[in-house]
């Protein structure tokens, strides 16, 4: 299991209604909406690597509002 955090950056008023549709997509853990340089917050997981970016691609990065994503995936040292 991979899991990861997607940091948002939204449209300005956007924020909250980007985290209520991502929070509905399969995979996503939870998703709350912040202040500070990004907006949302996104704790997501896959069973690979590669069905994260597909994830994140396909799903996550077309909700509308979004402008900008960062995906920092968990490692365990």
């Amino acid at each position: 299991m991979v899991q990861a955090y997607i940091l948002i950056q939204t449209e300005v008023g956007k924020a909250s209604v980007v985290a209520e549709s991502i929070s509905q997509i399969q995979g996503v853990i939870q998703a709350e909406d912040v202040t500070g340089p990004y907006d949302v917050i996104v704790r997501a997981q896959a069973d690979t690597v590669d069905e994260l970016g597909r994830m994140v691609v396909a799903k996550v990065q077309q909700v509308e509002g979004i402008t900008r994503t960062l995906t920092c995936p968990v490692v365990h040292l």
